[in-house]
């Protein structure tokens, strides 16, 4: 059984653990590792190889090389050989010369020279992380640096698992901190957008000249595209960063985001059997935006129905409306429905508008 450290030694420990421990970041905390267990045991080079898939080293962080010599050896060791053995054993190997051990393969060209060996397993609890690798002390390595190291390697395990941790507090923060700012932003900005364009709407109806009418309708038409627009960053905010929604998902925020902000009903019947590729579910939702915020903010319409259908040729987009609506030969105002056209076109699909004075339907059909 090894002797306890002495108490120069254990004061050693104590202040590399500390070291460790003190880091947040996981990469700082495994270089750390490396750097005090070099000092505590006075090994000429350390490194810590990161087990990945198939046990087999993915990551490698070492001292005691320069960056050109390492530059010179090439590819970082995979996890052959003693290091291999280590991996595969689990447990601490202490030799006198690694040359001796029959797992042994030899160093690759322009590697240094190494002699005594000491590779000691990191836990992250019951599951191996990695290990720690020393070589090269004067003596060879002692039963107090076996004891030594494997305390600061439980130790370096602890302080893993705390800066996965904190990493998840982190990103949970960044999400509470995100839905902070959306409640911010819908209880107070848009509140007061929407005073000030419910304002202006009342202007525009009593006053006598035809031009400052024009003048404030535009500023509510712009006043209503500012709303959607921070509802569109609201929804994004409200958003877990971490998760990619699926087409549908995306599609329903879509429509509940812009019926919210206007009096009329709308309903969603999406029947996608599939989903839909992802170099296309940018523009499919771009064209509902176009089509649903030309029918809300235009057509004085009560409901509008949207649908998104897939076709035997690709995907059919259709939203209706029970609005007033105009004359499809006649220029608009606008630039929606010119907008619309033009991103239809961009893909090769095909555009209809069927307006009556008993509502307005757009149909969009994209290929696959």
């Amino acid at each position: 059984m090894a002797k306890p450290p002495s108490f120069d030694r254990m004061s050693a420990l104590i202040d590399a653990a500390a070291g460790v421990v003190a880091e947040t970041d996981l990469e700082q905390v495994l270089k750390r590792l490396v750097a005090e267990a070099r000092s505590a045991t006075g090994a000429k080079y350390g490194a810590l190889g990161v087990i990945g898939e198939h046990g087999v080293l993915s990551e490698f962080l070492h001292e005691g090389i320069g960056s050109e010599q390492a530059l010179r050896i090439g590819h970082l060791p995979t996890g052959r050989g003693v290091l291999g053995t280590v991996i595969r054993l689990n447990k601490t190997i202490r030799l006198e010369r690694i040359s001796d051990h029959p797992d042994t393969v030899g160093f690759p060209e322009h590697h240094p020279e190494m002699s005594s060996f000491l590779g000691v397993p990191v836990a992250v609890g019951d599951v191996a992380f990695g290990n720690l690798y020393l070589t090269e002390k004067d003596g060879g390595f002692t039963d107090q640096d076996v004891v030594v190291v494997e305390a600061l390697s439980r130790i370096a395990g602890s302080a893993v698992r705390t800066a996965r941790l904190q990493e998840r507090l982190r990103r949970v923060a960044v999400v509470e901190d995100r839905q902070r700012i959306a409640r911010e932003l819908h209880d107070s900005v848009i509140q007061e957008m929407f005073a000030v364009g419910l304002g202006l709407q009342g202007l525009s109806q009593i006053v006598e000249s035809e031009q400052a009418e024009a003048t404030l309708l535009d500023a509510v038409d712009r006043l209503d595209g500012a709303v959607e627009t921070l509802r569109k960053y609201i929804f994004e905010l409200r958003r877990d960063p971490r998760i990619s929604p699926a087409f549908d998902t995306r599609l329903q925020e879509l429509v509940a985001r812009m019926g919210s902000a206007y009096p009329a009903t709308v309903t969603l019947d999406h029947s996608l059997a599939v989903s839909v590729a992802s170099t296309l579910e940018d523009e499919m939702l771009a064209i509902v935006t176009e089509c649903l915020s030309n029918a809300l903010r235009h057509s004085g319409a009560e409901s509008v129905q949207v649908s998104v259908r897939l076709t035997e040729t690709g995907h059919e987009i259709v939203v209706s409306d029970d609005g007033k609506g105009f004359d499809t030969g006649e220029p608009t105002s606008g630039m929606g429905l010119e907008n619309l056209r033009t991103r239809v076109e961009n893909l090769a699909g095909e555009l209809t508008v069927a307006s009556f004075a008993s509502g307005t339907t757009i149909t969009v059909s994209l290929p696959n």
